[in-house]
């Protein structure tokens, strides 16, 4: 065993202990502030794939595919819009229109079809803007979706609202149940727009996304025939609902429940295995100390030992190879070249200087390959005299008498 020096105020690099804790802590603050803006880049994107989800059919939105421009239409000719976030809140604008009131509904697949139907009772129209089988089912008996169209069609009925606005590009069109009327037919028969009378409310189906978003509003019949379809009472009721707004109860387990009891004190006995077998493995019981070596090798035994080991093999190739490498590091050096200059870039610099034969030049630094001691011998005579060259071209004034 060797004994430790005495203590000095540097550890083994060199460094004061000072600053190597400092260095120490800029790197754990480093790396935190790293994992802190790579969560935030993360949660910055997730928000904003919730908020295009989110800005679909949302008439305060003024995005492409929001419907703020349909709403300011409506409030242009003197139709109140009234934009509710929740269920409740839907009901109280729709009880508070005693003159009547149209309720947009998109697809609410948070919401059952009982609350679905107590949600639209008090509407006088239900304009349905994104209807699904479910909203055909409960609203259009006997209504389907049919595919798409999305070639301008005529309306091709007798609802006025449909005349008066003229041809349109529907998008989804429907098959029409027994007590619907469709317009916007296609060639086998399928309706781009559903209108049906039932207990004195009328309901409409169509697709909001080929004709009310803000980016399709102002082609062809578009905008005409949503106001025509929307403003129909003085009063809109827009339900736009959040995440949370449901009556659907939760029946899902939840991840704790579904997994058994004897799962979590075994997770919380593997999280202090490993804590305790980090604490064991990255203990240290004190500073690092220099020991000197017990033998000093001189540099020029490693040189002398690889030369005897070549010439015991006769491997004149590498023997060659050795002597080039150190010309090379010596001409660059001469040459004004950086330390990462390439072999054939060091000949060529050199053979400019020299003004002398490229390939002349790149044989003695990089082609020719000897077989055996003598053609070694001429190799390190020649590499002597253009390295005695290139200096004496560098640096003349040295060869002045």
């Amino acid at each position: 065993m060797t004994a430790a020096p005495p203590r000095t105020d540097a550890d083994a690099s060199g460094r004061p202990p000072e600053r190597s804790r400092r260095r120490r802590i800029g790197g754990w603050i480093i790396l935190v502030v790293a994992l802190l803006a790579v969560g935030s880049v993360g949660a910055l994107l997730s928000g904003l794939g919730e908020w295009a989800e989110r800005d679909a059919f949302d008439p305060e939105s003024a995005g492409p595919t929001g419907t703020r421009a349909l709403v300011e239409v409506l409030r242009d000719q003197g139709i109140e819009v009234e934009v509710a976030r929740s269920r409740a809140a839907a009901e109280r604008a729709l009880d508070g229109a005693p003159e009547g009131a149209t309720l947009v509904l998109p697809d609410t697949p948070a919401l059952s079809d009982e609350g679905l139907a107590e949600l639209a009772a008090p509407a006088d129209d239900v304009v349905l803007v994104d209807p699904r089988s479910r909203a055909l089912r409960l609203f259009l008996p006997g209504s389907t979706v049919g595919g798409r169209a999305d070639t301008l069609l005529d309306p091709q009925c007798d609802l006025p609202d449909a005349e008066r606005s003229g041809a349109i590009a529907p998008g989804a069109v429907f098959d029409a149940g027994d007590a619907a009327v469709g317009c916007y037919l296609t060639g086998d028969g399928a309706a781009g727009l559903l209108v049906s009378e039932r207990d004195g409310q009328r309901v409409a189906a169509i697709d909001g996304r080929a004709v009310l978003l803000n980016e399709v509003l102002t082609d062809d019949g578009n905008a005409a025939l949503g106001v025509n379809l929307l403003g129909r009472h003085p009063v809109v009721v827009w339900y736009d609902p959040v995440l949370g707004d449901t009556d659907l109860e939760n029946t899902d387990p939840s991840l704790g429940e579904s997994t058994p009891p004897w799962v979590s004190p075994a997770i919380a006995l593997l999280i202090l295995a490993a804590v305790a077998a980090a604490v064991w493995r990255g203990r240290r019981f004190g500073p690092l100390v220099r020991e000197r070596l017990p033998v000093t090798v001189r540099a020029a035994e490693t040189a002398e030992g690889r030369a005897r080991l070549y010439a015991q093999t006769r491997d004149a190739g590498h023997a060659a190879d050795d002597l080039r490498i150190a010309a090379l590091r010596r001409m660059a050096r001469l040459l004004g070249l950086g330390p990462n200059a390439a072999a054939d870039e060091i000949a060529d610099a050199a053979a400019d200087r020299l003004s002398a034969d490229r390939r002349v030049v790149r044989g003695i630094l990089l082609d020719d390959a000897p077989t055996d001691d003598a053609q070694l011998t001429v190799v390190a005579s020649r590499l002597r005299e253009l390295e005695g060259a290139v200096r004496d071209a560098v640096r003349p004034e040295r060869n002045r008498p």
